[in-house]
C-alpha cells in the first residue's frame, strides 16, 4: 500500500517570545504583564489549555465581576473551538467541557464574600485576569482550592495585570519589588504534624513583564494604538505604556516620586537618604489603632520652615498584607518607649503625639488612650476630617519648581513607601480614599498633616523631556521568532 504523508497540524493561536517566555515558566505562580498590549488574555486562555487531555482536569480564570469576563469569554470562542471543534461551552455554568471530559470554568468574585462560592471545590489551575482588581483575601484564598482533581495533573496558579487597582500594593510587593523581573522568589513555610514534628516546604513565585512594545502582532495590525497610549494622561501613559507600577490609573497620589538618584540632593523624590535630626527640631508622634488589621506609628521631623520628615516607623503587620499583629494597646505602647529610648534620634527629646481620636472612645471601658498612659505614651485627639487631610496631603507632596516638596520620608519608612502611593480612590465616594486598602500609614499620617496644615501649593514637574512613543520611527523594532503551540 502507498503510504500517504501525516497532514501537518493546524495552527490556530501561536505565541510571540514573551507570551512563550510566560508559557515556558514552571513556577508555582507566575505573574504576566506590567503594561497594557502584552497579550495577556491570550496567554491566560493558552495557559489553561495545557491539561485537557486528562479526563479529571479542571481550571478556572478568574475576573473580578462577570461583565468583565465577557470579552474573555468571547476570545476563547475563537481559540477553544477552534482547537477543538467538539468542545462544547455552557453558558449557564461558565464552563468549557473538552472532549476527554476536562472542564475550564470563568469564575468571578465581585466582593470578598464571593470567594466563599468556591469552597469545597477543586481546580489544578486557577488564573487570575487582571490580578491588581483582587484582595490579597480573595487571592490567598484560591491557594486552598488549588489542588489536584486526580492523578497526573500538574497544580499551579498563574495571573496577568496592569498596575492600579485596589490590589496593586499586595502584587507590587509580591512580585514587582521582591526580585527583579524574570528572577524566581521562593518562599518557605514550616508546617507542624499532629505528631510535633515539622515540615519545611517551599513555592516559587516569579513576574514576567511585557508591555506592547513585545506584541508585535498588534502594533502591525494597528500601528496607532501606540499613540493612544500615549495621548492617556501621564499617569495612566506611565502604567499602560511601559509598566511603571508607581504611577497608574485611579491612584490617589499622582504627584508621588521615589527616585534613589536624588535621594541625597533630595530633590524631585519623596524618598530620601535619613540624616542626622538638629536637636532643636520638634519631633511628633503619629497614631492609628489597629488589631486584626495593622496599627501604625510614625516620627516625624519638623524644620523651622515647616517641611516635615518622616523618620521611623512602626508597623503592626504580620507580614501578610493588611493583617495586623493582634497586640494590646498597652504592648504597643511599652514598644513604642522603648524604641524611643533606643533610638539616637529620638532619645532624650520630648515628643509630642497625635491620634485618632477614636482611641479615646470609654463607651466600651477604658479607652485606648488611658491604656497606653499607663505606659506614659500619651496623645492628643487629631482632626479626622477625611477631605481636608487628603487635601493636606496634596499640598505636601507637591514639588515646588525647583523640585522640593513639604513632605519627604526617609527610605528606611518601607512601609509607608509601599502603601501610600498605592492608595485607591474609592468607587461610591469618588474624592476619597477606598478604605478596602492598606491605608493604615496614611490615616496616622493625615492625622499629623492636620495639625500642621499649609495652603495650596502648585505642583511642578521636572522639564527634561524623554523618549516619546509618538515617534514611531525611533521605536526600536523587536526580531519576532514565534514559538508554534499545536493543539
Amino acid at each position: 500500500m502507498a503510504r500517504t504523508a501525516k497532514a501537518a497540524p493546524r495552527v490556530v493561536w501561536q505565541p510571540q517570545p514573551k507570551q512563550a517566555e510566560f508559557l515556558a515558566r514552571g513556577e508555582y505562580e507566575v505573574l504576566y504583564g506590567g503594561a497594557a498590549g502584552g497579550g495577556k488574555s491570550d496567554a491566560m486562555l493558552a495557559e489553561a489549555l495545557r491539561q485537557v487531555s486528562i479526563p479529571h482536569y479542571k481550571g478556572i480564570i478568574f475576573r473580578k465581576t462577570y461583565k468583565q469576563l465577557e470579552e474573555l469569554i468571547d476570545r476563547s470562542r475563537t481559540i477553544y473551538k477552534a482547537a477543538f471543534p467538539r468542545a462544547r461551552y455552557n453558558g449557564t455554568e461558565h464552563c468549557w467541557r473538552f472532549p476527554s471530559g476536562a472542564k475550564i470554568y470563568f469564575g468571578n468574585m465581585q466582593h470578598a464574600a464571593d470567594r466563599t462560592n468556591y469552597q469545597g471545590k477543586a481546580y489544578d489551575f486557577v488564573g487570575f485576569d487582571e490580578l491588581t482588581h483582587f484582595t490579597w483575601e480573595e487571592y490567598s484564598y484560591l491557594f486552598s482550592r488549588n489542588r489536584p482533581t486526580g492523578p497526573g495533573t500538574r497544580v499551579y496558579m498563574r495571573a496577568t495585570a496592569n498596575p492600579g487597582g485596589i490590589g496593586h500594593s499586595w502584587v507590587k510587593e509580591r512580585f514587582i519589588t521582591a526580585a527583579p523581573p524574570l528572577t524566581p522568589i521562593w518562599e518557605r513555610q514550616t508546617v507542624k504534624r499532629p505528631d510535633g514534628s515539622a515540615v519545611t516546604m517551599q513555592r516559587s513565585r516569579v513576574f514576567v513583564p511585557s508591555t506592547v512594545f513585545d506584541n508585535q502582532a498588534l502594533l502591525t495590525n494597528d500601528p496607532g494604538y501606540l499613540a493612544s497610549l500615549a495621548m492617556l494622561p501621564e499617569a495612566e501613559r506611565r502604567a499602560l505604556l511601559y509598566g511603571d507600577w508607581d504611577s497608574f490609573s485611579g491612584q490617589v497620589f499622582s504627584e508621588w516620586r521615589n527616585d534613589p538618584k536624588h535621594y541625597l540632593d533630595q530633590r524631585w523624590t519623596h524618598v530620601i537618604a535619613p540624616f542626622d535630626i538638629p536637636q532643636w527640631w520638634p519631633v511628633w508622634r503619629a497614631f492609628d489603632f489597629g488589631y486584626s488589621k495593622p496599627f501604625s506609628v510614625g516620627w516625624y521631623a519638623i524644620d523651622p520652615r515647616g517641611k516635615i520628615y518622616r523618620i521611623k516607623e512602626y508597623y503592626g503587620c504580620t507580614g501578610t498584607p493588611n493583617v495586623g499583629l493582634k497586640m494590646e494597646p498597652g504592648a504597643i505602647a511599652r514598644e513604642i518607649r522603648q524604641m524611643e529610648q533606643d533610638d539616637p534620634q529620638l532619645k532624650g527629646r520630648k515628643i509630642q503625639g497625635i491620634a485618632d481620636p477614636a482611641i479615646y472612645d470609654r463607651q466600651r471601658g477604658e479607652s485606648i488612650a488611658d491604656i497606653m498612659a499607663r505606659d506614659k505614651v500619651y496623645w492628643s485627639p487629631g482632626d479626622h476630617t477625611r477631605l481636608a487631610g487628603k487635601m493636606q496631603m496634596h499640598y505636601r507632596l507637591a514639588f515646588d519648581e525647583g523640585g522640593e516638596p513639604m513632605l519627604q520620608v526617609f527610605d528606611t519608612c518601607k512601609h509607608f513607601i509601599r502603601t501610600v502611593p498605592a492608595l485607591v480612590y474609592d468607587e461610591a465616594k469618588v474624592e476619597d480614599i477606598d478604605t478596602d486598602g492598606e491605608d493604615h500609614i496614611y490615616d496616622e499620617c493625615r492625622y499629623l498633616l492636620m495639625q500642621h496644615p499649609i495652603g495650596r501649593r502648585e505642583h511642578h514637574k521636572p522639564t527634561a523631556r524623554g523618549y516619546s512613543p509618538l515617534d514611531l520611527d525611533a521605536a526600536p523594532e523587536a526580531e519576532v521568532k514565534p514559538v508554534v503551540i499545536h493543539f
